[in-house]
């Protein structure tokens, strides 16, 4: 039970999320249904390299679609040349390494692919992402990974504000410094911030976990600072070593920020009792 509740606090849960609308796709009972009925056949031997210097948004996501159809499990995209929406809704398994930079909503939607790129994204990288990885190699705009539900998402440099905004699962790692309200209504998954945190880290979350190793601006409404476990710091080690990642201090000396819990029950609260949580 103690082993349970360590985990949980850590952000780790095993229950499914539920939603009035949610279409189950996978049984966790089937050990190799772990892929969409429609998803292609690759193998990740087969490569295939494409130039995006001329091509559209639109017309780079159908080609990469086409390279699936026909086998390919590994791609290199090259000059994308910071076009928005690329890389979008691949549900399949594939890697994908992009030579250059993206700009908006790249990688969204995206449930299963391996995706790495040597330079910079805009506002709203991987959003909704729920299965694979994304690794950045520089900087990341604002909104980075709103709304993800699962996977790992890397950035190795700085990020803008609200970074995990509405987090419902996953990990989110930033290499450097994250700007203001980042963690904004967290409901589930775990942050790690390795340089300094801004202003209102964690306002509002109602679960989750924040690690932060730098300096932390001010917490947001919340936002409580909790004791780090062996468990925290063991698996603070083994996923940044996966990245090749390190906290300049050491794991033991970052912070870890939870929710309070003062707004679990918020809606049913009556407007006083609000003011005073607030």
């Amino acid at each position: 039970m103690a082993q349970l509740e360590h985990s949980q606090e850590m952000g780790m849960h095993t229950e499914q999320l539920r939603g009035r609308t949610q279409q189950t796709f996978f049984s966790p009972i089937e050990d190799e249904n772990f892929t969409y009925p429609w998803a292609y056949e690759v193998n990740f031997n087969k490569r295939a390299e494409l130039d995006a210097s001329d091509m559209s948004a639109t017309e780079i996501n159908l080609k990469l679609r086409d390279l699936m159809k026909s086998g390919h499990g590994t791609i290199v995209l090259k000059n994308p040349r910071a076009r928005h929406g690329v890389a979008v809704g691949i549900l399949n398994k594939l890697n994908l390494i992009v030579e250059g930079s993206l700009g908006y909503f790249g990688c969204g939607l995206v449930d299963g692919p391996n995706i790495r790129i040597s330079g910079r994204v805009g506002w709203s990288c991987a959003e909704n992402m729920m299965a694979g990885t994304v690794v950045i190699e520089k900087n990341a705009g604002s909104t980075f990974g709103a709304a993800m539900r699962g996977g790992d998402l890397v950035c190795k440099g700085d990020v803008g504000a609200r970074a995990g905004i509405d987090m419902k699962g996953g990990t989110l790692i930033i290499g450097g410094r994250a700007g203001a309200f980042c963690g904004f209504m967290m409901q589930r998954g775990r942050m790690v911030i390795l340089g300094d945190a801004g202003i209102n880290l964690g306002d509002s979350m109602y679960d989750g976990t924040i690690y932060v190793g730098g300096k932390i601006a001010d917490l947001g409404v919340d936002a409580v600072p909790a004791e780090m476990t062996d468990l925290d710091k063991a698996w603070l080690d083994r996923k940044l070593s996966q990245y090749g990642l390190k906290t300049p201090n050491g794991v033991g000396k970052m912070q870890k920020i939870v929710a309070g819990k003062q707004l679990w029950n918020y809606d049913n609260l009556e407007p006083t009792e609000k003011k005073l949580v607030l």
